[in-house]
Formats: C-alpha cells, structure tokens, sequence
C-alpha cells in the first residue's frame, strides 16, 4: 500500500511539534491531580488517565492531518508496519511512574517512521522540564528551553570524549540485564562517572553532549523512535544492545559514536 505522501519533512516536523503542543496541554493539566486515575496493565506497568487522553488525542489529530498514515502507540497498540506506509510512533508519557510521583522528568515522545523502518523525525516534549528536543532526517537537532520569559532554541551535538575510560554514562537500573548485568556493574568501575538519570533524559543528555553514552537493555519501540533520530542529528550513534543500527531491537544505547563500539564490547 503507498502512502501518498507528498510533503516535505518540514511539515512532518511542523505536525509533530503540534502534536507535543496538544501532548503538553493535557499532561501538564493532569501532572500532579488529586484525582489522577492510575491502573495497572498487564505486564504490571502503571498507566495513568493522563497517558490514554495524549494518545487519544494524538490519534485523533493524526487522523484529521495524515489519514494515510499509520499510528503505533504504546496504549492502544501497534497495527502491522509492513503495510509500505509511514508510521508515527507514539509513547504518551515516557516516564509514567515519575509522572505519578511528581517527579518532572516525563516526556511525551513521538516519531515519523518511514517503510523502511528508519526514523525520520522526532519530538521529545518534557514541559515540566521546560524543554523539548526535535529533529529530523539530514536537519539537525534541537533543544527549545524558556529562560525567564525567552524561549531559545539551540542546536544540538554530542560530546567529543573518545575514551571508555574518560566518560560519563548514564542507564535507568539494574533491572533486565540478564547475564550482562555483572560487566556492566564492573564497567562502572572503568568509567569517570556512571549516573542513574533514566527513561528519555539520559538519551537527551546524550544528543546534548552532557553525557557520553546512555543504555537501557529492555525497551519497547515506542520508547525509542523519538531518542534515535534526536541522538543521530546530533552526531551521535543509536543501536540496540547488540549494536545493531536503529530503534527496532528491543534495548537501547545511544552515545558520541567515539565509544560505542568498546561499550559494546565491553558487556558483551
């Protein structure tokens, strides 16, 4: 099936930051409510109200705006991707449990996928943060921050660190790790600094060149879509942790490029 695009990344860019707009609106509304409605999934996950009105949302515009193309989301699923269409992916809140917490660092993510499987836009929204990334394919990456009452919008790139030895790493926990976890805790030894940001941040801090490399082992490609073009304009590499190009592996490490192949090397 074709998808009968004919615009420009631009617009695809354009559509996602009103999709975090409208992403933002509703999050921020219902971000520390008294009456919060929290459930529990299947794979014992929490998942909020807050979380199931973005993506309903979010679905809803994108089939106003782009009937064409198909939505994957992490709470109302994932249709087939084999279609020949693009695809947005959509994860309403990453970060749900700090979300529910009070804790700030939770971001709407959202990315335009193309049939090949290869991101080619993305928005991280984190509006209790005051900040939100984006890019897109051959277009750079950006952070937008308000400072006082300016919004700024500053490009991007990775760091230059380019020793295992001198870097900053950054990971959610200890959770998953399988028969890799015990390298991975005795790499910590190895390294400047290891930090336990988590969840969209530590992939951020990536693209923004405050971290060297981020990596989580279990993750979804909802969690991931957004990080992998972000982290890539910046510079940077975004694999599994296989070290594998992209954002369809299941686990996640994204990093400068200088030292991911010895991270990988490393655990494995």
């Amino acid at each position: 099936m074709s998808s009968g695009r004919n615009h420009s990344l631009s617009d695809d860019l354009a559509l996602a930051q009103k999709l975090a707009d409208i992403a933002d609106a509703i999050s921020l509304d219902r971000y520390q409510a008294l009456d919060l409605v929290i459930e529990t999934k299947p794979d014992s996950s929490p998942v909020t109200d807050a979380d199931k009105a973005v993506e309903t949302a979010l679905r809803g515009e994108l089939a106003k705006a782009r009937p064409q193309d198909v939505v994957a989301g992490e709470e109302f699923g994932v249709p087939d991707l084999s279609t020949g269409a693009h695809y947005w992916v959509i994860d309403p809140i990453d970060g749900t449990k700090n979300f529910l917490r009070g804790v700030p660092t939770w971001a709407t993510l959202i990315a335009l996928v193309n049939p090949d499987g290869i991101v080619i836009a993305g928005v991280v929204s984190a509006p209790a943060l005051n900040r939100r990334w984006s890019a897109a394919k051959e277009m750079g990456a950006y952070v937008a921050f308000t400072s006082g009452s300016v919004l700024k919008l500053e490009q991007i790139q990775v760091s230059k660190v380019s020793k295992l030895s001198d870097s900053s790493i950054a990971y959610s926990d200890l959770i998953g790790w399988g028969n890799r976890r015990q390298k991975f805790i005795d790499l910590q030894q190895k390294v400047w600094r290891t930090r336990g940001y988590g969840d969209f941040w530590s992939h951020m801090l990536v693209a923004e060149g405050a971290v060297d490399l981020a990596v989580e082992p279990s993750l979804s490609l909802w969690d991931m879509a957004a990080l992998d073009i972000i982290v890539r304009e910046a510079g940077g590499k975004f694999t599994s942790i296989d070290g594998v190009d992209g954002s369809h592996g299941a686990s996640a490490i994204s990093s400068n490029g200088l030292i991911h192949s010895d991270f990988v090397k490393a655990i494995s």
